[in-house]
């Protein structure tokens, strides 16, 4: 295990991952923030840790970066790595490159970003242990880090170099983007009276429902409703009705049933003639 670990951004993913490591019995040696205060209050918490300059903190064996992705690369320019220390960022989409300058001074580099929603970190400080962990770096550090991951509770994701934009990106369809797609299904309530509220009040126990078959039965075998079923008719008055509300709205309910249809087909296959007669109504 690491030797003396530093945090460099108390943000709310840094005060997570602080928080969830002093719960496992992680010793966090340093915490750092531009907002001294902020890092005085997260140190506050974590039993023996202290709040320093960022400086100082750089000087750690083991240091994570959790700073904003646009901050990695000054930040990394800036402070004074040395050789024999591992510094780690916890960045989804910004790759391991842009902690060269800390390489180039004998440092080893790497990745640890938990695959989380931190816009609660009181529920998020729930939630990692069960989620996942995109690991990336040479074989000594991964094993480290991999370490850590499974005190946490966290499945291990090897990331490979260049892969975190698709990576990052397509998480997104299973984080944020759902709100996206709840956004939309508002929007058409919306339009007959339904306020918000009572939309949500109504499905999001269907979107859970959807990821609870999906998490048993994975994702083609979940499918449900009308294109599972080659229900052409149906499809075609969803599709008029979108076309009323405006032809941007039917131009994703078009997009999503021939996603759909394709992922159906996987391990619900319909007929051909039922498969021709979806494509049709769209």
């Amino acid at each position: 295990m690491a030797g003396r670990i530093a945090i460099i951004g108390t943000g709310r993913l840094g005060a997570t991952l602080a928080k969830a490591l002093h719960r496992q019995g992680v010793e966090i040696a340093m915490v750092a923030n531009r907002n001294t205060a902020s890092a005085q209050q997260l140190a506050a918490q974590l039993g023996s840790c202290r709040a320093v300059d960022v400086n100082e903190a750089a000087q750690a064996d083991l240091v994570f970066l959790t700073v904003p992705d646009d901050a990695l690369a000054p930040v990394a320019a800036q402070l004074p790595w040395r050789p024999g220390q591992a510094v780690v960022h916890c960045s989804g989409a910004t790759e391991v490159a842009v902690l060269q300058p800390a390489a180039d001074a004998g440092a080893v580099i790497g990745g640890f970003h938990p695959l989380q929603i931190f816009s609660d970190p009181a529920r998020a400080l729930e939630l990692i242990a069960g989620s996942s962990v995109a690991i990336e770096g040479p074989p000594e550090l991964e094993v480290q880090l991999q370490e850590l991951a499974a005190l946490l509770g966290m499945h291990p994701i090897h990331l490979p170099p260049g892969a975190r934009a698709l990576y990052h990106g397509g998480a997104s369809y299973a984080a944020s983007f759902l709100l996206s797609m709840l956004d939309e299904a508002v929007t058409a309530w919306r339009s007959f009276g339904v306020d918000e509220a009572q939309a949500l009040q109504a499905l999001l126990p269907l979107a859970q429902g959807t990821l609870a078959a999906a998490a048993s039965k994975g994702l083609s075998a979940a499918v449900a409703g009308p294109v599972s079923r080659g229900d052409a008719g149906v499809i075609a008055r969803h599709l008029a009705a979108f076309e009323a509300l405006g032809p941007e709205h039917a131009a994703l309910y078009r997009e999503m049933t021939q996603r759909q249809l394709a992922l159906v087909q996987a391990t619900q296959p319909l007929s051909d003639e039922q498969a021709e007669r979806v494509r049709r109504a769209l």
